[in-house]
């Protein structure tokens, strides 16, 4: 708890109090929890959650909160203990048995950001598009994660789409890749943004709710193709599950 001072707390004293809590838990904590180790009142702590996750600076999943995106581009410190640090040994070892590049997305307001990338060596001339927002007709990682919400929170991504000129309805239709995406626990991309280059995507859905991030592989098209599909599903469906038993509270990282 932070220590006592004369002079009473402002809105961004509570709000720094939160932001600093999360992003030194060595696990995912509850509202109790930072309710408690700040010293606010749960009702207050919760207002104060609920902005910082509007801007953030804190990703809810469910009951439980992480550092967000704008800790991890601003704050490598605070990143040590976010999602990032927690998944990079999940990544690392998904990479090695791959081959592939992997890289781990999170949801933002109208698409995904990439916060961490492992790319081989042989792949040096893909793109690695970390710290860029992807939006979700042309990526796997924001259709995968995309379609882990419910279709009422999808809206703001089929806008985006919408605006860039890329079909809703039909059978080639962003509605259909969602609904394929959904129930197939997969996204698939071959082309969409750049030629010759293709992936694979999942979320990570540690609890019922919202993804927290999604997890995708991406190489040459040539690689990722049919009869090569199986495994990296196989490899890459076993690399969430290590990611959400982490985020959970009941797995632990290979090296951690």
């Amino acid at each position: 708890m932070p220590q006592a001072t004369h002079a009473p707390r402002t809105a961004v004293d509570k709000a720094l109090d939160l932001v600093e809590a999360v992003a030194r838990a060595s696990r995912p904590p509850r509202l109790t929890d930072l309710a408690d180790e700040v010293g606010l009142h749960r009702a207050t702590a919760y207002r104060v959650l609920v902005d910082l996750v509007r801007r953030g600076w804190v990703l809810r999943v469910d009951d439980r909160y992480l550092p967000g995106t704008a800790v991890l581009r601003l704050s490598a410190r605070a990143a040590h203990n976010s999602l990032t640090s927690l998944a990079r040994p999940v990544l690392e070892d998904l990479c090695t048995r791959t081959g592939m590049m992997v890289n781990l997305q999170v949801l933002e307001n109208d698409g995904s950001r990439v916060v961490d990338v492992i790319r081989p060596d042989r792949l040096a001339m893909i793109s690695t598009l970390r710290d860029e927002a992807l939006p979700v007709h042309r990526f796997a990682g924001p259709l995968a994660l995309v379609a882990a919400l419910p279709p009422r929170a999808r809206g703001p991504y089929l806008d985006v789409a919408r605006e860039a000129g890329h079909p809703l309805d039909g059978e080639t239709g962003l509605l259909a890749d969602l609904a394929r995406t959904e129930a197939d626990g997969f996204a698939v991309e071959h082309g969409r943004n750049e030629q010759f280059v293709a992936s694979l995507s999942r979320a990570v859905v540690p609890l019922p709710g919202a993804p927290v991030c999604a997890v995708t592989v991406v190489g040459p098209d040539a690689e990722i193709d049919e009869p090569r599909m199986r495994r990296l599903r196989e490899e890459l469906a076993s690399a969430v599950d290590t990611l959400r038993d982490l985020l959970s509270g009941t797995g632990t990282a290979s090296g951690a």
